[in-house]
């Protein structure tokens, strides 16, 4: 028996290895990125500044999923730093959505009545560059051991508070030992009833869902609710849907949000194929959000107008239940605000 327990721990060590060296893998050069996809003659399009302000980060077995010689694949132009990030556009701002006005203590985000935010980390698998916290200053706002404690503290004095959302970066790229860690001293509090993750890392590194996640998943003593983040129908390969699975196995719900994000997914089609596939792989749409304006994103902004047409489609073509709501992040509001009319 103990020799099988070795062989096991063993195994699932290689495959903890084989994820984190994965993401040390990434790709960070834009140019060896085109490359690889028989796109060298587009370097032009490229700038050197974007990728230096917000470096390019995007998994091998994300690129895998992209398609060779297509400049427009909907994935690659998520995770490609173009000339058009050096537009400056009123309206676009470092902090869209007013995180920073809104930090309890360092780390902790307190924005909504009954649940906080915790920056748990500032690493991500991939850097989108969409991202709406490209320029938050992780180095002082992610919680440290010490600032974890004040996090505790705070949540432990407010039972208002019945849910903790673990985010970042993305929580998925700590290790899970860490995890385990963090949820055990979250919930270990009355007032705690639930505990959401907002990911991308099973969606751009499938991996990483190996047997210890699972488990540390599985035991978590309170419910377990996962927020994924996918754009675009292309995303969801056998790979993911395998992830999925063992997150459903591990008594996890699976919910998906989305950004509407101009050439990439801003048509009916899209959304619906998009919704659709989430169904097949057991994740329900859950968000599809208006894109924050983060300075240099404008280029992926899409109007009001046409995402409300866009909705009106999908409305008149998805049941209710894969149907997402379509919102905005407003400052100072209570909640996240559904669009006029959606």
């Amino acid at each position: 028996m103990p020799t099988v327990s070795l062989q096991t721990d063993t195994s699932e060590q290689l495959i903890q290895n084989r994820w984190q060296q994965q993401m040390r893998d990434g790709l960070s050069d834009p140019r060896k990125l085109l490359q690889l996809l028989q796109l060298q003659d587009q370097a032009h399009l490229l700038s050197a500044a974007a990728a230096q302000s917000f470096r390019q980060r995007v998994p091998l077995a994300f690129v895998a999923r992209m398609r060779p010689g297509d400049i427009h694949d909907p994935l690659l132009r998520q995770v490609l730093p173009l000339v058009d990030e050096e537009l400056q556009v009123d309206g676009f701002s470092d902090d869209p959505v007013a995180d920073l006005e809104h930090i309890a203590v360092p780390g902790l985000i307190h924005k909504y009545h009954g649940r906080v935010l915790l920056i748990v980390t500032g690493a991500c698998a991939v850097n989108c560059r969409y991202c709406f916290r490209r320029a938050f200053p992780y180095s002082e706002q992610s919680i440290s051991s010490k600032h974890f404690q004040q996090s505790l503290a705070y949540i432990e004095r407010d039972n208002s508070i019945s849910e903790v959302i673990l985010s970042g970066g993305d929580p998925l790229t700590l290790a899970t030992q860490k995890l385990r860690a963090l949820t055990t001293a979250l919930t270990a509090i009355e007032h705690v009833r639930r505990i959401r993750i907002h990911t991308r890392v099973p969606v751009v590194l499938p991996d990483r869902v190996d047997a210890a996640l699972c488990r540390w998943l599985s035991d978590c003593p309170c419910p377990v609710a996962m927020v994924l983040h996918c754009n675009h129908a292309n995303e969801l390969d056998q790979h993911l849907q395998g992830a999925c699975s063992r997150l459903r196995d591990s008594g996890v719900s699976l919910l998906n949000q989305a950004v509407l994000l101009r050439g990439i997914n801003d048509s009916a089609a899209a959304q619906i194929e998009l919704s659709e596939r989430l169904f097949a792989a057991g994740v329900l749409p859950y968000y599809l959000h208006q894109l924050d304006p983060v300075t240099g994103a404008s280029h992926f902004q899409v109007s009001d107008d046409r995402a409300q047409r866009i909705y009106q489609q999908m409305r008149d073509q998805l049941p209710g239940y894969l149907l997402p709501r379509l919102v905005r992040d407003v400052p100072g509001e209570s909640a996240k605000t559904r669009l006029s009319g959606c």
